[in-house]
C-alpha cells in the first residue's frame, strides 16, 4: 500500500469522524428547564430564571444573560460563576443576586409570582407562632389589636392591609385588611367568639384544614363593614384569620365617579393568604 493511499484514507477517516461529531452535536435534544419564572426585585429590576438539574440560566433586566452552575449551599439553592464574583441565591419564591468582593446585593428582595400571578412575600411572627405569605405592597402591622370589644378586651394579632392602589378609583376603603389573631384563654376555638355581633359559627374544611367560620356585617352613614373570621378548630391558643372589608355604598357616589370593587377577587386574595398560614408551635 503506497503512502499517498494511506494519507488519503486517513483524511477520509478524519473527515468522517468530524462529520459524525458535528451530526451528534447538532442533533442533540435541547435541555429542557425544570422550571422557568421571573423574579420582581427592588428598584423595578427583574430576573428571568430557567432552572435546570445542576444549573440556572439568567436574563437580567440590565441586559446581561448568563448561565451558572449550582454550588454547595446550606440553605436554599446557590449558583455562582467560577471566581464567585456573581452569585444567585434562590429559596422558595424568593431570590437575590450578589456581586463583587466584598459582595454587594445588586438585585434585592426578588419575588416570583404564585400560580395566580400574585407576588407573594414571607412573614413570620415569633410572638404568635405563625408564618404566611402575603402579596407585595400590603402593609404589615405586628402591633395590631382588634378593639371592637373595648379597651379591656383587646385581641392581639398581626394585620396585613391592602395597598392604597387597590382602593383607588373604587368604593373600597384602603383600611381593608386581613389579620391573624390569637385568644390565649379561649375554651373553645370558634369563629363567633371573635365577633361582637351575636352570630353562629359553622364548620368547614379547606385544604385539609378544619375551620370554625363566622361572619357579620354592619352599615353606618353610607359605609359598609363586613367581617369573616376563620378560627382554626382545636388550636390552643386559639388562632383565627379575620377578613375586614370596608367599602362605601356604591349608590351614594355620583354616577361614574368610582367603579365597584371586585369582591370575588378580593376574597380570593385573602383566601390565598389564609391558605398559606402555617402554625409554628
Amino acid at each position: 500500500m503506497n503512502r499517498s493511499y494511506i494519507i488519503a484514507a486517513a483524511i477520509i477517516v478524519i473527515v468522517l469522524i468530524a462529520a459524525g461529531g458535528w451530526y451528534v452535536v447538532s442533533h442533540q435534544t435541547p435541555q429542557v428547564p425544570i422550571a422557568t419564572t421571573t423574579f420582581s426585585c427592588d428598584a423595578d429590576k427583574t430576573i428571568g430564571a430557567s432552572f435546570f438539574k445542576d444549573s440556572v440560566s439568567l436574563t437580567l433586566s440590565d441586559g446581561r444573560s448568563l448561565t451558572l452552575p449550582q454550588t454547595i449551599s446550606g440553605s436554599g439553592a446557590r449558583y455562582a460563576n467560577k471566581d464567585e464574583s456573581f452569585v444567585f441565591w434562590n429559596k422558595g419564591n424568593t431570590a437575590f443576586v450578589s456581586e463583587g468582593t466584598p459582595a454587594v446585593q445588586t438585585f434585592s428582595n426578588c419575588i416570583a409570582p404564585d400560580a395566580a400571578g400574585n407576588l407573594m412575600q414571607a412573614y413570620t411572627s415569633t410572638a404568635l407562632g405563625f408564618s404566611l405569605q402575603y402579596p407585595r405592597g400590603y402593609t404589615v402591622n405586628d402591633a395590631y389589636t382588634y378593639d371592637q370589644f373595648g379597651p379591656k378586651k383587646l385581641i392581639q394579632g398581626v394585620s396585613f392591609t391592602i395597598p392604597a392602589s387597590m382602593a383607588t378609583g373604587t368604593n373600597l376603603s384602603s383600611d381593608t385588611r386581613l389579620s391573624v389573631e390569637q385568644l390565649p384563654n379561649a375554651k373553645n376555638c370558634t369563629g363567633d367568639i371573635y365577633l361582637k355581633a351575636n352570630v353562629k359559627a359553622h364548620g368547614i374544611t379547606d385544604n385539609s384544614v378544619n375551620y370554625s367560620v363566622a361572619s357579620s356585617s354592619e352599615a353606618a352613614a353610607g359605609n359598609r363593614y363586613e367581617e369573616i373570621v376563620y378560627a382554626l378548630s382545636g388550636t390552643k391558643p386559639c388562632m383565627a384569620v379575620r377578613y375586614f372589608i370596608h367599602y362605601g355604598a356604591i349608590e351614594n357616589y355620583p354616577a361614574g365617579a368610582v367603579t365597584e370593587f371586585d369582591k370575588t377577587k378580593l376574597l380570593g386574595l385573602f383566601d390565598t393568604i389564609r391558605q398559606s398560614l402555617v402554625l409554628n408551635h
